[in-house]
């Protein structure tokens, strides 16, 4: 089974990497950033001028692209050279909608298709330890869990198309609001005299204890805010739940004000840092 990889960012060249060190037969590969490509190819990928390319190669075609925009153009470009057989994987993180508009698209050709957006960053891309959340088929879903597996250690079908999106938003959601609520009680801690280590230590005895604190504790204590992952995704995924919730009628204070500190963020230039840079804006540097 050979396997088509789209998109060598960030999180997507280790994902591939993965890839190309796991499975047993070709994995072909396509980025606008050259570079990136000829460093993949180099670890043992066959490297492709075009997404179209990758596809007419392979029978699995996975994208990991960084807006809706992004994988729209990659499928309207591979649409013409889908066939029954062959199964897409778009791994983006993108509005739930599009995806299922996406899918549509793909299967209208005969070909399958599910989306499975990831959680977790860079260290866990590296790792292959990815959480995977999958919108499609029970049978799409059984078929692919293999080479997801290639990427992630927790794989979980959410429902049909569109369902992993919609989970990966919530999830991303959610991280924002705790980020902020950490941000501000421990500034409001350092303003009495209390420092980062003995704050997260004392968190992490009562029912405040959390993930994102324990995993940025050292990041935020000595502001090192190498991108694991970047603000300005974060802030994409932030108002993708809110177009999500305005399409529900559904009010999320607490978003919009994750939202506020996301494009004050921006406003800053700090979006190209990591997302834990966004205590910057709390602090009001």
């Amino acid at each position: 089974m050979k396997i088509g990889f789209v998109g060598l960012g960030i999180m997507g060249e280790s994902m591939c990497e993965n890839i190309i060190k796991k499975h047993d037969d070709k994995v072909y590969v396509f980025d606008y950033v050259k570079e990136k490509v000829d460093k993949l190819a180099a670890l043992g990928a066959v490297p492709c001028s075009s997404s179209k390319e990758v596809a007419e190669n392979v029978s699995v075609f996975i994208t990991m692209v960084p807006k809706s925009e992004h994988s729209k153009a990659v499928y309207d470009e591979i649409l013409p050279v889908l066939k029954k057989g062959q199964t897409c994987i778009d791994m983006s993180t993108i509005d739930p909608s599009v995806s299922v508009e996406i899918s549509k698209m793909v299967k209208a050709t005969g070909a399958e298709f599910a989306d499975a957006p990831v959680v977790k960053s860079k260290p866990a891309a590296i790792a292959g330890k990815l959480g995977i959340y999958v919108g499609g088929s029970q049978e799409v879903y059984e078929s692919i869990r293999p080479i997801l597996l290639y990427m992630g250690e927790n794989v979980i079908r959410m429902g049909d198309n569109g369902k992993g999106l919609v989970m990966k938003i919530c999830h991303n959601a959610l991280v924002s609001q705790i980020q902020n609520g950490v941000n501000e009680t421990m500034t409001l801690a350092k303003k009495n005299g209390i420092d980062i280590p003995a704050y997260a230590e004392a968190i992490s005895y009562g029912g405040a204890g959390n993930w994102y604190l324990d995993s940025k504790k050292e990041v935020l204590e000595k502001e090192d805010f190498t991108t694991a992952f970047s603000i300005e995704n974060e802030h994409k995924d932030v108002h993708i739940c809110l177009n999500l919730a305005k399409e529900c009628e559904f009010s999320m204070p607490g978003e919009e004000n994750a939202a506020r500190v996301y494009d004050k963020a921006l406003e800053m230039g700090l979006g190209k840092e990591d997302f834990s840079a966004t205590i910057k804006v709390v602090r009001g540097e």
